[in-house]
């Protein structure tokens, strides 16, 4: 497929009726138009003519007589919207074939559910290996594992040994779901560990410690805050939705608020969040800003949000989810970037090709090393 009408692809794409190839066409027209400046639009921009777009769209896009709702993800939703901006009827992409041979020969599958439990007296149980149903039980609390594969931890009566700690762990390429005692669901982004008393609760407060990033959904307990320590940074709560990531390789620590409120300190300095902020938290310096939701909660949301943010913080992201190593040639600049989204869901050939496709940087695969040049 030489040339491709995109608008004809964004159709297919929002009927549901489209190939795994149109997918592909989509998106990289979308980085294409990222990097040649014909999407620099602001957050704001894009939210003041959102409302605008989609009826556009709607009515552009949608069969006669269709009342249904659009239902493009968001990379597409942005490229209709260029559609409206650009005034096009027809749009093309010329479809470049790239090396894209040449990466796939090596590739590599995306990260998937799994993840290592470690109970108080040092047993390791990889829950992946483990069929459903009751794993353990410590201290008043049964430890199961689910239909749907999350941990779920069950207090019977009040619950003892709270200086007892579990930690569950997922390596690099896997994700994880857990359901603490108190119902506050957490999903764990791949590389990172949440550590608790089976029991959670340790005077009167709910305790977790986190490393790498995670996503709460905190169950509301007036009388129990809920606190989530991390390396240089505390945060705490009593009902909220919320994302932390805190990976040591990582230049800041950063919490993004979805709804609820919550309390962000570092030593002596301490920020209040109201839902749609952000704390970006340098060296225990705290600045609060709006947030790009879809930016932070890509990786739950199984998308990779490369959309106008740093090339090697994008490609760090990618090697957690891969397991991958990432080397970098001299030439390649630490301040570039790139645009778009694209599927964890896809092998790492796909995300590559995809990136590549901008015609900024160029991919090689050696096993699980990632070479990176101009």
């Amino acid at each position: 497929m030489e040339k491709n009408n995109v608008k004809e692809v964004l159709r297919k794409i929002d009927s549901g009726n489209y190939t795994p190839e149109e997918e592909r066409i989509a998106k990289r027209w979308l980085f294409q138009l990222n990097n040649e400046k014909k999407l620099d639009f602001t957050e704001k921009q894009l939210n003041e003519a959102s409302a605008k777009m989609w009826a556009v769209v709607k009515k552009d896009l949608a069969p006669a007589g269709y009342q249904g709702s659009i239902k493009l993800w968001p990379g597409i939703a942005v490229a209709a919207m260029v559609l409206v901006f650009l005034g096009a009827g027809l749009l093309y992409f010329n479809y470049q074939t790239h090396n894209y041979s040449a990466i796939a020969q090596n590739d590599i599958e995306p990260g998937k559910p799994g993840g290592t439990l470690t109970l108080a007296d040092g047993k390791k149980i990889r829950l992946a290996d483990m069929l459903n149903g009751k794993l353990v039980e410590q201290g008043g609390v049964t430890i199961r594992k689910a239909a749907d594969g999350q941990l779920v931890y069950e207090l019977k009566g009040s619950g003892t040994g709270s200086h007892q700690i579990n930690t569950i762990s997922t390596a690099n390429a896997e994700t994880y779901q857990v359901r603490l005692p108190d119902g506050t669901a957490v999903w764990l982004n791949a590389a990172s560990s949440l550590s608790y008393a089976p029991a959670l609760t340790e005077d009167g407060i709910r305790t977790v410690k986190l490393s790498g990033e995670a996503y709460f959904e905190v169950a509301k307990d007036k009388i129990h805050p809920f606190v989530v320590k991390t390396a240089g940074q505390e945060i705490q709560v009593l009902g909220t939705h919320f994302n932390v990531n805190a990976y040591a390789n990582e230049p800041a620590l950063v919490t993004t608020l979805l709804e609820g409120s919550v309390k962000v300190a570092a030593g002596s300095v301490k920020k209040l969040l109201k839902p749609g902020e952000q704390a970006v938290n340098t060296d225990g310096q705290i600045k609060v800003s709006e947030a790009i939701i879809d930016k932070a909660l890509d990786w739950k949301n199984d998308e990779f949000y490369v959309n106008h943010i740093n090339f090697k913080t994008a490609m760090r992201k990618i090697a957690r989810w891969y397991n991958v190593e990432v080397i970098y040639n001299s030439s390649v600049p630490d301040d570039i970037e790139i645009g778009g989204w694209v599927s964890r869901n896809e092998k790492l050939s796909s995300v590559l090709h995809s990136m590549e496709a901008a015609g900024i940087v160029h991919f090689t695969i050696d096993g699980r090393k990632i070479y990176v040049s101009k």
